[in-house]
């Protein structure tokens, strides 16, 4: 398994780092989403609305948990500039202080000439959240509790996670539940994962747990090359989740990660759609959908 590591020092500038993130509590955190800044200017629209039907403006894109478990050589996040949380939120406070500063955030959008103003009115009343900003989101005890707020006032709510805790993965029903993979087998969740400990028998249990779960669920294949773009290594993993989609998505070569891999462990969108299509011969899913400026293809049944 070729690795394309740097060994550069990340360095510490957590404010910086954090440009652009407006906290929320003790440990939650909203950021503006690119696509629903390109949004607002009818400049494009995110791939999960053109595979899911999301409008991107009105997605809220917020994190409850700004610590995580893992440190994936992929992730472009500065995980490691993060504080300990000191003290769980309620979440209902975490709920409605993320609204509200999702409105703050908006807020510099009003005085731009090329913002579309209905749009902007209908941002600030967000009817998605993309639980899936920065860091691990079952690390928050509440999530359950969470989820059930946000849907209780009509918002779809889209949850990722890495799988590690499976007793919060049988309890949360969002409206899609995401597992993330990179990892194909315990070796390899150790190389790419760089977990706190090895979770890679939770991991199996939460694919398991997604097999049986009501809500539309979606593994997410982050595809890097030299490290895992073999599709065999993947169909036993899809077979024990049998997930509604798949979406197989190319690592960014972007933010923190480059401090771990080289730009040459992104893959193009045309080595993605070639792992997907071999994906296709291997499972029994069919590519549905897919957007080439993200690099990403869609899987379904």
């Amino acid at each position: 398994m070729e690795k394309h590591e740097k060994k550069t020092e990340i360095p510490k500038k957590l404010l910086q780092d954090l440009k652009g993130y407006k906290i929320v509590g003790n440990h939650s955190a909203v950021k503006l989403c690119l696509w629903l800044k390109k949004s607002l200017r009818d400049r494009g629209v995110c791939y999960k609305q053109k595979f899911y039907g999301i409008n991107s403006h009105r997605c809220l894109q917020m994190t409850p948990a700004l610590i995580c478990n893992q440190s994936c050589v992929y992730c472009w996040r500065p995980l490691d500039l993060l504080p300990g949380v000191k003290g769980w939120d309620e979440p209902e406070f975490v709920a409605e202080e993320s609204i509200k500063a999702q409105r703050v955030l908006l807020s510099g959008f009003g005085g731009l000439s090329d913002v579309n103003r209905r749009k902007l009115e209908e941002a600030k009343i967000p009817n998605q959240v993309a639980i899936s900003l920065i860091g691990e989101p079952t690390l928050y005890p509440f999530l359950d509790r969470l989820v059930e707020i946000f849907n209780s006032k009509g918002m779809t709510t889209f949850v990722v996670t890495n799988g590690t805790h499976p007793d919060v993965v049988e309890k949360i029903e969002p409206y899609q539940l995401y597992i993330s993979l990179t990892a194909y087998s315990e070796e390899s969740h150790a190389i790419i994962n760089r977990p706190s400990r090895n979770y890679w028998e939770e991991i199996l249990k939460s694919l398991k747990i997604l097999a049986n779960k009501d809500c539309r669920t979606v593994i997410r294949l982050t595809l890097i090359k030299g490290l895992n773009m073999v599709p065999e290594n993947f169909v036993e993993l899809l077979d024990i989740a049998s997930p509604d989609f798949i979406e197989a998505k190319a690592y960014m070569h972007l933010g923190y990660s480059r401090m771990r891999l080289e730009r040459s462990a992104m893959p193009s969108h045309d080595e993605v759609r070639a792992f997907a299509e071999e994906l296709e011969k291997l499972t029994g899913y069919e590519i549905k959908n897919e957007s080439k400026i993200s690099r990403v293809v869609l899987l379904a049944r």
